[in-house]
């Protein structure tokens, strides 16, 4: 079964993968030591792409600025973009390619941010900067900072003594809609890699390897269909989409008692009809269906769309429905998260200020969360749990099933938050989100240069997929013909963007964000 063959031994294969040069180990840790040292000598560069990007706020398949502005600093510094891939306007790659062969490390992180989660930083009260708008509620603000800075000290280090390879760079568009990366693998855009390198915001530094706690699922639009009648004039005129919706909600809820307690499922109406008086014709709502393997997500999903079509058999309508994503249950590769884990140890987490404590604990308290301040001790790297909890996705689920993947996580926020909230907005513009994206960025650059550097490591990564991971479960895609759903979250952002743009960081007048709208570090009470 998978979960026993998660806990077997790491392959070391007797033969080197020609892919990757060689290079001996001391001279391996030596440029290990220099790509950190460049990475501290991009510490303004960090500062600046996480700020900005944490100005622009923006929500899913709108990440327009976050797009502009990462591909120029990567055009900037030698990559090759395209633009617009998988039919997605704000989806890029980036390349850059030395000497002839060698592996292809492709990099990604998300960019998109949270509806309603609009916060000024550094402060630990609660104020938004435009009432109502999207902001950086998870911290997808800081991933790309990460990646290009290990990129670009790699490059150099490639460039110098000669290392063949390629780096593909690559944004997680649309990552809280799970409406992404399931189009990518469609479409063949991990074709190529010989390994996937992601990064996400945590409070510490870590990675992972075999199954993690969460679930993988299906982000799915059901519209139903009926007749517009007059609500007091000629109801039995009318069939009412609207309780067709209703109807769905409550045979799925009541359905819950006899679904496996692990699965996870939500949904919101998106449009439930124009006015009272008026029967409404069109209604749609969105679910998320969630559960921890390729079979019980497919069932859940084909419940509830039987659900679906029995509510509009009630109500003399019709339903049709769209998938906006999926998330396929995350399997991450253990040689490679070994190796990451290793690299992790030498850099160690941020030594923390007295002042970045305090923040920290202030804002702790502030959402009732454990005052504990920020870590200060690196976690252990775990065999995976032969039971993993329930929980949230990410659809990095379908990239794993594609090619050797790994999260490194960094420390950027600030822990015991509730997450996909305001509040975890509140340190993603500030010294700690900063320290925490350097050392992020270590980390890749180190796990980076094993992969280009020890054949044994590439080799070992790929006997874990296809020997221990795909030996007896295989990916199993629930994406057809679909489209992806490009005009998301377009009126939202059209309804805030202008208001949004005063507040868009301006590096070359200021400093820092902080300084740019006028918060002092660290601010603890609401004046």
């Amino acid at each position: 079964m998978l979960r026993a063959a998660l806990l077997a031994g790491v392959f070391h294969l007797a033969t080197a993968s020609p892919a990757a040069a060689q290079v001996d180990p001391a001279r391996l840790d030596a440029l290990k030591t220099e790509a950190a040292a460049k990475v501290d000598r991009q510490a303004k560069m960090v500062q600046e792409m996480v700020d900005s990007l944490f100005s622009f706020g923006e929500l899913g398949m709108q990440e327009v600025e976050s797009s502009r502005y990462i591909t120029a600093v990567l055009e900037k510094n030698g990559f090759k973009v395209v633009r617009g891939v998988a039919g997605i306007p704000t989806a890029w790659t980036a390349t850059w390619t030395n000497g002839s062969g060698g592996p292809v490390i492709a990099v990604g992180s998300d960019i998109d941010g949270i509806p309603k989660a609009s916060q000024k930083p550094g402060v630990a009260w609660r104020e938004p900067l435009v009432a109502g708008a999207p902001g950086h509620g998870e911290g997808h603000n800081s991933g790309q900072a990460v990646n290009i800075a290990a990129a670009i000290a790699v490059k150099e280090l490639m460039t110098r003594e000669k290392i063949p390879g390629t780096l593909m760079l690559w944004p997680g568009v649309a990552e809280e809609p799970v409406a992404a990366k399931a189009f990518f693998v469609r479409d063949g855009l991990f074709k190529d890699a010989d390994a996937v390198l992601f990064t996400h915001v945590s409070s510490n530094l870590a990675t992972n390897w075999g199954q993690p706690s969460g679930t993988g699922g299906v982000s799915v639009l059901y519209t139903f269909s009926g007749e517009s009648a007059h609500s007091a004039g000629a109801p039995w005129r009318g069939r009412s989409a609207l309780d067709a919706v209703e109807l769905m909600d409550a045979g799925w809820n009541f359905r819950r008692e006899h679904l496996r307690p692990e699965q996870r499922s939500h949904y919101v109406i998106k449009d439930g009809g124009d006015f009272p008086n008026v029967v409404p014709s069109e209604a749609t709502v969105w679910y998320y269906f969630r559960e921890q393997s390729f079979a019980d997500i497919h069932k859940n999903f084909e419940i509830g769309t039987k659900i679906a079509k029995a509510a509009a058999m009630m109500t003399d309508t019709t339903v049709s429905h769209r998938i906006i994503g999926t998330a396929a249950p995350q399997h991450m590769n253990r040689p490679m998260a070994e190796a990451a884990y290793a690299n992790m140890q030498k850099i160690g987490l941020p030594t923390w200020t007295a002042e970045e404590q305090q923040f920290a604990r202030a804002v702790q308290k502030l959402v009732g969360g454990k005052e504990t301040g920020l870590d200060t001790e690196l976690g252990k790297l775990t065999p995976p749990d032969a039971e993993p909890k329930s929980g949230g996705s990410d659809d990095i689920g379908d990239v794993s099933w594609t090619r050797p993947t790994i999260t490194i996580r960094y420390p950027s926020n600030i822990p015991n938050l509730p997450g996909h909230n305001w509040s975890n907005a509140i340190a993603m513009a500030t010294p700690i989100a900063h320290k925490g994206a350097i050392a992020g960025a270590k980390a890749m650059a180190m796990t980076m240069l094993d992969l280009f550097l020890d054949p044994r490591l590439l080799a070992d990564a790929k006997a874990y997929f296809t020997e221990v991971q795909t030996k007896d479960v295989k990916y199993q895609p629930v994406l057809t013909n679909e489209k992806p759903y490009i005009e998301m979250n377009a009126d939202i952002m059209g309804a805030y963007r202008e208001r949004m743009r005063p507040f868009y960081y301006n590096p070359a007048k200021h400093r820092t964000y902080l300084d740019q709208i006028g918060v002092k570090w660290p601010s603890i009470t609401q004046p």
